[in-house]
């Protein structure tokens, strides 16, 4: 079950996760992409784990994924019920992401902003917009723009709803919603269509 992660995650990272998956019993399943999360862990009613990533997301982004929700499992199992973003998480994952923080793993470019995260990891790497944007090599999908690039006053769509872009806020952009005309902060890197 766990065979297939050698294709999603660096090369030079394969022993270093084999060894996490050896340690530590659990499924991974490589899942189509979801809207609201790259990954989860999750026990089973059969009393098994089981780790969900999304297989959308590039080796870098996987694996900070994988190791992220493998932080969840060893939390669970040294602590039983905490916060789940808590502070026996932030330590456990930072504990599991020293041996990734490697220039042959993650990029020049990559490894300040990932090392500038793990000093206080928050529950979504997207949260750090400068990770963020460094993991995705700070391009957007295809046929999508993110936020930050768009020139103020632009509409663009998201989740089927338009929207205008507004002021940056300190580090989220305003962005009016046009049918009920209030008004979402957006992360700046959230990727968006624009509006035609």
């Amino acid at each position: 079950m766990n065979s297939n992660y050698q294709n999603f995650v660096p090369p030079k990272a394969i022993p270093f996760v084999q060894f996490l998956i050896d340690a530590h019993s659990f499924d991974l399943l490589i899942v189509n992409q979801r809207q609201t999360k790259h990954g989860d862990f999750r026990k089973l009613p059969n009393g098994k784990y089981q780790i969900t990533v999304n297989n959308n997301l590039n080796k870098h982004q996987f694996l900070l994924t994988l190791v992220h929700e493998i932080a969840h499992h060893v939390t669970h199992q040294k602590f039983g019920r905490v916060q789940p973003h808590g502070q026996e998480w932030k330590k456990v994952f930072q504990h599991l992401m020293l041996p990734f923080l490697r220039l042959e793993i993650y990029p020049k470019e990559m490894i300040g902003h990932l090392a500038n995260y793990l000093k206080n990891p928050k529950a979504s790497t997207d949260s750090d917009v400068k990770l963020s944007l460094a993991l995705r090599g700070n391009i957007a999908e295809e046929g999508k723009n993110f936020i930050f690039s768009l020139p103020f006053g632009t509409l663009f769509i998201f989740k089927n709803a338009v929207y205008k872009r507004g002021n940056i806020r300190r580090t989220r952009i305003e962005c009016l919603e046009m049918k009920t005309k209030k008004v979402y902060l957006f992360n700046q890197n959230v990727e968006v269509k624009l509006y035609e």
